[in-house]
């Protein structure tokens, strides 16, 4: 019985990903000073690798986008800053994500065959964006990096 419940659980483990986190937003209100942190340790620069946002939003979410903004920083400590346009839902109003009840859930890409420079742990930031403060109607807002194919 414990090969097979240890078998079960190894076997659920997802072999490309390399980090692949979410945090919860209290009381789904993402405030400007709520940047989500991320420590993210890169072992292997040789290979390229796809970064998403993750991130979990209401039916009552009001807009059809989300901007965040990503800062990173490398080993080198140089700070990096990009702003992204997170597309939530179509001109017709229906959700891009997959529902479950009232939440609707996004694995967005951000960078697709990404190299890393060098082998450490980068450091990335997610900010929100928007005119909003605090965004309602955020739930969870996460990363995940996963080495491509």
């Amino acid at each position: 019985m414990f090969l097979w419940v240890a078998t079960l659980l190894t076997g659920c483990s997802d072999p490309k990903a390399v980090f692949d986190q979410n945090t919860m937003i209290a009381n789904h209100n993402w405030g400007y000073v709520n940047n989500v942190v991320y420590n993210v340790p890169i072992t292997d620069n040789s290979v390229p690798y796809n970064l998403y946002f993750n991130l979990r939003v209401t039916g009552d979410y009001k807009y059809a986008n989300m901007f965040v903004l990503l800062h990173t920083t490398g080993p080198d400590k140089k700070p990096h800053v990009m702003r992204y346009e997170l597309k939530l839902a179509a001109q017709t109003g229906e959700w891009l994500g997959s529902g479950s009840g009232n939440l609707y859930s996004y694995q967005i890409p951000f960078e697709g065959h990404f190299k890393f420079p060098a082998k450490g742990t980068y450091r990335f930031v997610i900010e929100q964006n928007m005119r909003d403060n605090p965004l309602h109607e955020v739930s969870d807002v996460g990363l995940r990096v996963e080495k491509a194919e």
